[in-house]
């Protein structure tokens, strides 16, 4: 007989999806709530619910006090605003680097380098989960498809990334999630890229995958027909204005994609500099009242304005990640929005 193969210890087995989603489960009462907040961004991209939609909270999750800290002030401003505001929270726990770097409360909870998946997965879980229960829609980007298997219930609307939107994998993917996806343009700014996506994720695939118990299988993805562009510019080009977004609006028409389009105000529209976001988001609301078909903006928010390199102590509410506008900033916009929308 073979001898045994001895554990590689640079494998660290995790438990399968199916047995955290029963660890910390979505009530009914909750998967209705996700369901119905699914069913709102639907009709925002069908256009049967006039409200922009604005995907608004921290870069990326690294103190679940903080996010539930936001999620509560958010929470009470949607309560306010939910008549022409549709709001999401960012939830996003993975982070895509370009070089090296701290990956997010999914890969390393600790941020020590350690990587405790396992810790940082169940952590990730329940933090959505305690920000649904707040009543609040959750946006994340999906960055790796394993990990996705263990929040996928949780989410109602997922980004594709501008790095990710060109591999067969996501599209994959995308083709199989059960919310709708907004799928970014290239890092280079050309849209060509992302409507590729949104035709091939629209379609049936027959791909290699994970069930939810951790068994390698071929599935058969329905398609998703809920995904649309997200412009966020690129390598110094801007792409919020309305000659933009009436060319990446003709190019969807052309190949027979929804020509709704979100735009990200952050990033490259932004040229780098978190406190742009707020004239950007301004000039979208505006043009809006023109181009109706502009389904809404993302913003990157948390308490404390800017960001922090993960030295030392941190302060409380501010990103370790991307710099982002401070509450007091996201409210007054948030107000401001909406009366402009009146």
């Amino acid at each position: 007989m073979p001898a045994r193969m001895a554990q590689d210890p640079a494998v660290r087995p995790l438990p399968v999806p199916a047995e955290l989603k029963q660890r910390l489960p979505l009530s009914e009462a909750l998967q209705l709530q996700v369901d119905c907040q699914r069913q709102a961004i639907r009709n925002c991209l069908n256009g049967s619910d006039s409200r922009l939609l604005v995907i608004t909270g921290p870069c990326s999750l690294h103190d679940e006090v903080a996010a539930l800290d936001y999620g509560r002030r958010l929470a009470a401003l949607n309560e306010e605003l939910s008549d022409r505001l549709l709001i999401v929270m960012r939830a996003y726990v993975e982070k895509p680097r370009t070089h090296i770097g701290w990956k997010g409360l999914a890969y390393d909870p600790e941020r020590n380098g350690t990587g405790d998946m396992a810790l940082g997965l169940e952590r990730s879980r329940q933090v959505m989960l305690d920000l649904i229960a707040l009543g609040l829609p959750l946006a994340t980007e999906a960055l790796n498809p394993l990990a996705m298997l263990y929040l996928d219930d949780l989410v109602s609307w997922t980004a594709i990334g501008a790095r990710t939107t060109e591999s067969q994998t996501h599209r994959e993917m995308v083709s199989h999630l059960p919310m709708p996806v907004g799928l970014k343009n290239g890092t280079d700014g050309s849209i060509s890229t992302a409507v590729n996506a949104m035709i091939s994720a629209r379609h049936s695939h027959h791909t290699l995958g994970v069930d939810c118990h951790g068994r390698i299988a071929m599935l058969d993805t329905p398609g998703n027909p809920d995904t649309h562009l997200v412009l966020r510019g690129g390598r110094g080009i801007t792409n919020y204005d309305a000659n933009s977004i009436a060319i990446a609006r003709k190019a969807l028409a052309d190949a027979g994609c929804n020509t709704r389009v979100l735009v990200d105000c952050s990033h490259d529209n932004a040229c780098k500099q978190h406190e742009r976001q707020l004239d950007i988001a301004l000039q979208v609301v505006d043009q809006r009242r023109n181009t109706p078909e502009i389904l809404g903006v993302m913003l990157e928010s948390y308490i404390e304005a800017g960001n922090q390199k993960m030295d030392g102590e941190l302060v409380y509410g501010k990103s370790i990640t991307d710099p982002c506008l401070s509450w007091a900033q996201t409210d007054g916009l948030l107000r401001e929005m909406h009366a402009r929308l009146g």
